[in-house]
Order: C-alpha cells, then structure tokens, then sequence
C-alpha cells in the first residue's frame, strides 16, 4: 500500500463485485432493470469518491461471462444501461483526470457497444489519475483459459520452453497484465464468494462482505472496508 490517508492506509488496487440490483429492486415492487438503473448511478458517484482517496486502481465486476445466461428482458435492460453509460463515459471522469479500461471479452457484444468501448478508452487513455477497470464479459476461468492458451502457443513456437514459464508469464498474460494485484475485494449483497471474480489476481486479496445492496452502498460504507482492510495482519503466507 503506497498511499496514506490521515492514519489509515489506502489500498493500491480494490475490486468490487457490486452485488444487490435485483434484490434492491425487488425489495420496492420494481422491476430488476430500475435496480441496475440505480446501481450506475452508485457505480459513478462511488467511482470518484474512492479515486479521491487515493486509490491507484479500480476494478469493477460489471457484467460476467455468465450474467448472458439471465432472461434475456434483463439482459436487454443492461445493455441499454451499458450503452448510455458509455455515451456518458466520454465525458464522465474527466475532472477526476480517471482512466477507463475494459477487461473481459468485448467480442461479444454489440458492434455499437465495442465502439463506444474502444472510443471510451481512446479518450481516456492520457489520463493521469485512477485506473478504472470495468469487467464486462469477464470471468476469471475464461481470463485463465485465454492465458493459458497463449504460453502454449509460445511454446509451440518455441518461444519458451514449458520448463521456463513462471507466475510473471502468466500475470504478464491476464487483462490485467502491469497492475498490482487487488489488496481488498469488497462484495455488496451479502453474499461471500468469488463469483469468478479475479481468480489469480486475488490469491492475498484481503475480502470483505457487507449485507449493503449496491444500489444503497455509499462513501461510508467503502470507509468500512477500508477500517476492516487496516486491522488485517497480511502475510501473504509467511508467518
């Protein structure tokens, strides 16, 4: 952890897999698609606050390999959502001088949609502040797959021998290729588990679980984690 905030120390990297649309919406008789409406909202305001505090890098579980297997009414309803998020992105974040990257399989989507993705990112792409990663079509067993794939084919071509590749080949082959791995992982919704989320990355993550939908999750709430995250003894397998 590089960064200081008064006596606290800030992660370098946290991830949030933003959990509780539909059981926010759900709670007030509305449909899911409101509930993923508000959670962009959350998605924006927490997104700077946690740029503000110092945080070098951002990821956030958008949209997963397996969220394509929701009806497709709720499938649809996000889409609308991503695609809006992103005509605002090109100017969204730009204050905060934050830098947008997508991680996952973009090849899936929409041609409109890879196109706002690659114009977000070409827009962002000088910016000094945060790095954001937005995770959408990503899942840790597929980042893995594809990396896997990759030092075979180095090797097939003699580019490595099988005896040579280390833990740097393949971090050096994730989306994440050149960042420090996430010190805190907090999930929302109450819910205690992975979910596919960075799988390699997160091997000495510390993780931290609150009951708090993400639509209603605030600054306070990440304060929380990062209070918890502090009182953690971090070892990273040593003694």
């Amino acid at each position: 952890m590089n960064s200081e905030h008064g006596k606290l120390y800030i992660p370098e990297h946290v991830g949030i897999i933003m959990d509780g649309n539909g059981r926010w919406a759900k709670k007030r008789g509305l449909p899911r698609s409101v509930g993923h409406t508000y959670g962009a909202k959350t998605f924006k305001t927490i997104t700077r606050y946690i740029s503000r505090q110092g945080v070098k890098y951002l990821t956030l579980y958008a949209f997963s390999t397996e969220n394509w297997k929701r009806p497709l009414e709720e499938v649809n309803a996000l889409m609308k959502i991503f695609r809006q998020y992103l005509i605002d992105s090109l100017t969204d974040f730009r204050e905060d001088d934050i830098k947008v990257v997508f991680i996952g399989d973009r090849s899936a989507f929409a041609e409109d949609i890879i196109d706002l993705i690659n114009e977000t990112e070409e827009v962002a792409k000088d910016r000094k502040g945060m790095q954001l990663n937005i995770a959408m079509n990503y899942g840790g067993r597929d980042e893995l797959l594809n990396a896997v794939k990759g030092l075979c084919r180095d090797v097939k071509e003699n580019k490595k021998s099988a005896d040579e590749l280390t833990e740097q080949d393949i971090s050096s082959r994730l989306y994440t290729a050149g960042q420090p791995d996430p010190d805190l992982i907090i999930r929302t919704g109450g819910e205690h588990r992975l979910s596919n989320f960075m799988l390699y990355q997160a091997a000495y993550a510390e993780f931290y679980s609150t009951d708090t939908l993400w639509p209603d999750f605030k600054a306070e709430d990440f304060d929380k984690a990062v209070l918890e995250f502090n009182k953690r003894n971090r070892r990273f397998g040593g003694v």
